[in-house]
């Protein structure tokens, strides 16, 4: 009979950061108008190498055309600020197997990790509000400084279905006919976290040689 080390089922947590937009009003700097997000997030731990996260964020984005060096018609300029809220599905693969324990099972106390999902947005910008599908993909690193306790950074970028993130007038300003899919706005998150897993998995384990 041996003590293994007790893994857990499910991680909890929170976490702060920052924003960023792409789209008529920014077309290439993507930190141009930074701004605030926020996530709360649960994560089901499938193994060490894998992890299912179903995430809550809410943030704010902004945008500013006069910093552009394209021109708009008549020579006009536009700028937005809006609050999103969006909710999602990801999936998350470690390149480590990680975790705290046995040095059999090669655990790692960091790993870096790559995720993808989906999720839906919803903001509200000139009074109107509006929401679409997204398309959320990134990279992240995760660090255990103790057994049930974890640390992360995560950068996302997030492809919406809509092309008025930024409002109804730059849907298509240059009144050029564009595909859905390709005429369509972008945003990014930079998220410091900090969660804290529970639910054991199992704490006791029986071995017969």
């Amino acid at each position: 009979m041996a003590n293994a080390q007790e893994d857990y089922r499910f991680d909890t947590g929170a976490g702060v950061g920052m924003t960023g937009y792409l789209g008529d009003a920014n077309t290439s700097n993507l930190w141009s108008n930074p701004s605030w997000d926020a996530e709360i997030f649960l994560r089901y731990i499938v193994n060490p190498r894998w992890a299912l996260k179903t995430n809550f964020y809410v943030g704010g984005l902004s945008g500013d055309s006069s910093e552009m060096t394209n021109v708009f018609p008549n020579d006009r300029t536009y700028k937005f600020t809006t609050t999103f809220y969006e909710i999602g599905e990801m999936a998350e693969f470690n390149f480590f197997n990680y975790g705290i324990g046995e040095t059999y099972r090669h655990l790692k106390r960091i790993t870096p990790y790559i995720t993808a999902g989906v999720g839906g947005t919803m903001w509200k910008t000139e009074g109107k509000t509006r929401g679409a599908f997204t398309i959320p993909f990134g990279i992240g690193v995760k660090y255990k400084p103790s057994e049930r306790v974890n640390l992360g950074i995560e950068f996302l970028m997030k492809k919406t279905f809509s092309d008025k993130l930024d409002g109804n007038y730059l849907d298509d300003p240059m009144g050029i006919e564009s595909s859905f899919i390709k005429n369509t706005d972008w945003y990014s998150t930079l998220t410091f976290t900090v969660s804290y897993e529970f639910s054991k998995r199992c704490a006791t384990c029986n071995y017969k040689d």
